[in-house]
């Protein structure tokens, strides 16, 4: 059942909600991760709802706290390249290896690089991903610089003329400038010798508001052009969803959500907003 289901339903055949339905409303919406700020600005937008409108309504509303640009990955060039981002534990890795396995079902050919040095056991998981899904991965020595790693992979890409090169990056670093130092290297070196076409940004939808403050300090270290969300099923947190994209203003452009490397598809927002509404 969507967040705003129960409230819709209440106000068929009636001219407006009364106190209790709007505080019910306002708890609920808290609740499913929307935050204060977006809560407070969709009630107060939804202050003129009535009747049978309700539904078609809270979804204009809603709509306008979504990002209008682009949901589609980027195809510009021969080579495309795609920064993978994100605080550790989000399942970034595992975001990495569905996204490689979404795109050859697509009919892509895709190269990864486990560019996520700083944690061993990434490089071993997407090198067992990659076994799994039949994708070559490009990874260093123990111990190798994640510029180093992603350089490798970007060469190894421009020689082969694979459509899609996915860099799984760290997400794992003392502090905000380490994280700049080393997202801008892996950038700079990339860039000598293939154009990086997205950088795209791992969150876990149940870290809820934790997960945008984390965003935060992304993207201002790099240039984020999307996001991928983990973890986001049809539970009350879904709201989360909504709230990435409202402060942020960056568009979710896919989704994970279950453990099977299938249980990934580009974001709806068509549909997510449906259910969020409960049509």
């Amino acid at each position: 059942m969507g967040i705003f289901s129960k409230f819709v339903a209440k106000l068929k055949g009636q001219s407006t909600a009364d106190p209790l339905d709007w505080k019910e409303l306002e708890e609920e919406l808290l609740a499913a991760d929307l935050g204060p700020t977006l809560t407070s600005a969709v009630l107060k937008s939804a202050q003129g709802l009535k009747g049978d409108d309700a539904a078609a309504s809270l979804t204009e509303i809603l709509n306008s706290h979504l990002s209008s640009k682009s949901r589609e990955i980027s195809t510009t060039n021969s080579v495309n390249v795609v920064l993978i981002v994100g605080v550790n534990g989000t399942g970034k890795t595992t975001s990495v290896a569905k996204l490689a396995t979404l795109l050859k079902s697509s009919g892509y050919s895709v190269l990864l690089a486990a560019a996520d040095t700083f944690r061993a056991a990434a490089v071993d998981q997407l090198q067992t991903w990659g076994d799994r899904i039949g994708v070559n991965v490009i990874s260093g020595k123990d111990g190798a610089e994640p510029a180093s790693v992603s350089f490798d992979a970007a060469v190894a890409a421009a020689a082969t003329q694979v459509n899609f090169l996915l860099i799984d990056t760290a997400g794992r670093l003392h502090n905000k400038n380490d994280l700049m130092a080393e997202l801008g290297k892996i950038k700079r070196v990339v860039e000598k010798t293939l154009p990086i076409n997205e950088v795209l940004l791992v969150i876990d939808a149940t870290t809820g508001q934790n997960g945008i403050a984390q965003a935060k300090i992304f993207t201002e270290a790099v240039e984020v052009t999307g996001i991928i969300v983990t973890k986001l099923d049809g539970s009350a947190r879904g709201g989360v969803a909504l709230a990435i994209e409202s402060a942020l203003d960056l568009p979710i452009k896919f989704v994970g959500t279950g453990e099977g490397v299938r249980d990934f598809a580009p974001f709806d927002s068509t549909k997510y907003l449906a259910g969020l509404i409960g049509e």
